[in-house]
């Protein structure tokens, strides 16, 4: 089984990124991932895991952007309603800026970026619901425009689908997700206390 990923090829850093040092993104830990017809599975411990997070990160002072999916009025992701809201176990603060994307990539069509830029940081940690989609690109974003993404794995969670070829379980995309981030994108880490 292939062991050299392409960061390896690359010659990319592989420590992860400090706190103190960073920009945290905390992406889509929006209500409706937690019931109905999006509920991730896992998405209660990955919730406890992102609190968690949070609280170290303010604690180190690092930077924090929440990032949310606003899919319009009336929809799952509909951030006018409780269904679209942050969760309040990792709601902002004052002063804790609010990114609003529309596109998997929170960098993309978004002002993302000049809150990363203006904490003056290359590296972010990033985390949040799901793996294999605003997760994964979201990192794949911050790669492209020169970040050092830190995925941490326990805070965040996806759910199953299915393929024309298989039925592909959560932990499964979840695992796969976060190997696609091994590979190229950035550094994941199993949870917060890796992280200095």
């Amino acid at each position: 089984m292939p062991t050299t990923t392409l960061r390896d090829l690359n010659g990319f850093d592989q420590t992860p990124a400090s706190l103190a040092g960073s920009t945290l993104i905390l992406v889509d830990y929006q209500n409706t991932y937690t019931r109905g017809v999006m509920e991730l599975d896992g998405w209660q411990a990955a919730l406890d895991a992102a609190a968690g997070l949070l609280a170290r990160a303010r604690t180190a002072g690092a930077r924090i952007v929440h990032v949310v999916n606003d899919g319009g009025e009336g929809t799952p992701y509909d951030i006018r309603a409780e269904i679209g809201r942050i969760h309040p176990r990792v709601a902002p603060l004052d002063g804790e800026p609010v990114v609003v994307k529309t596109a998997p990539d929170g960098f993309h069509g978004t002002d993302l970026a000049e809150h990363v830029d203006a904490a003056g940081h290359q590296d972010v940690v990033i985390a949040g619901f799901m793996t294999h989609m605003c997760v994964l690109f979201t990192a794949q974003g911050a790669f492209l425009r020169g970040n050092r993404p830190t995925v941490v794995a326990d805070a965040c969670a996806t759910r199953p689908l299915r393929t024309p070829l298989a039925e592909v379980p959560a932990s499964q995309l979840h695992h796969s997700a976060l190997a696609t981030v091994t590979d190229l994108y950035g550094v994941v880490v199993p949870s917060a206390s890796a992280l200095t």
